[in-house]
């Protein structure tokens, strides 16, 4: 049976396993990567997020030969950021860097200038600015869409979730967010509350969840030019069956515009795509 991750699925769930609810120590996070890293589900994990404020403390925790690559959460403010490049370990390959640019009902527009000016700072990292799914949001993208014309290596991200029920977008909006995305062909980052493949309530906060595998069936659908009813009627299927079948007929391509999502857990998204046959490997649940 192979071991190989398909393409779709290929660095889908970057390892976010410092945040919460997870909340593990830097050194059991990294002794949890390096696993990750080496095993037959490897090309499934992207890179290990840390806040920018721990980036200090990895360096004591490496060997002498390791490399490891990382992406950046911004707990600090944006123009700290800046400085990253030249004050970064040389193991230590930043991958990517996320930052709020807005707390939730602000005009994201301000935050986003100071962000949009970071991809000079950095060699080949990309940046992703989380946008919050309020007013100001559409200005935003087009703000993004229009500094990735002019070859800045900059995208969006999204929440999904949280510790409240209005953390979590309704599918209608989701599905928006995916199409203006679409529109601009701009690509973008999810987080918080993927943990499963299919749209599921938590038995223990009562939150519906949005399943990945209905975001990628969902950008799939997008992709091709569906109206947003359309996407929030994917996003919303609970009935695994039609939302397999469009992912398999997918195993081999590129995700389209959706770019992955970080999780607390890279095990609970592997088991879910192994129970419903999406991928094949050495885990058996």
């Amino acid at each position: 049976m192979s071991t190989q991750v398909p393409r779709l699925f290929d660095g889908l769930v970057d390892d976010a396993a410092v945040f919460p609810p997870g909340n593990a120590t830097l050194p059991d996070a990294l002794a949890a990567h390096r696993r990750h890293r080496t095993a037959w589900y490897a090309d499934l994990v992207g890179p290990l997020l840390l806040p920018a404020s721990a980036l200090a403390d990895l360096p004591a925790l490496l060997g002498a030969q390791e490399r490891i690559e990382v992406g950046v959460i911004g707990d600090v403010p944006i123009p700290d950021l800046y400085p990253l490049r030249d004050r970064v370990d040389p193991r230590i390959r930043i991958r990517q860097v996320e930052a709020a640019v807005a707390k939730r009902g602000e005009d994201p527009l301000p935050g986003l200038a100071a962000l949009a000016g970071l991809p000079a700072h950095l060699d080949d990292a990309d940046v992703y600015a989380e946008i919050p799914l309020t007013w100001g949001l559409l200005g935003a993208l087009d703000r993004l869409a229009g500094e990735r014309a002019a070859g800045k290596r900059i995208a969006a991200k999204f929440r999904t979730g949280g510790l409240a029920a209005e953390l979590f977008p309704t599918p209608v909006e989701l599905a928006a967010v995916i199409g203006a995305c679409r529109d601009r062909n701009l690509p973008f980052k999810l987080t918080a509350g993927l943990h499963h493949a299919i749209r599921h309530i938590d038995p223990e906060t009562g939150f519906t969840h949005h399943g990945f595998v209905n975001v990628l069936a969902g950008a799939a659908v997008a992709q091709t030019g569906a109206e947003v009813a359309e996407v929030a009627e994917v996003l919303a299927a609970t009935d695994p069956l039609p939302l397999v079948e469009t992912a398999r007929s997918r195993r081999d391509q590129a995700r389209p515009l959706w770019i992955g999502f970080g999780s607390c857990s890279v095990m609970e998204p592997l088991i879910d795509l192994v129970r419903l046959g999406l991928v094949n490997g050495g885990y058996q649940p």
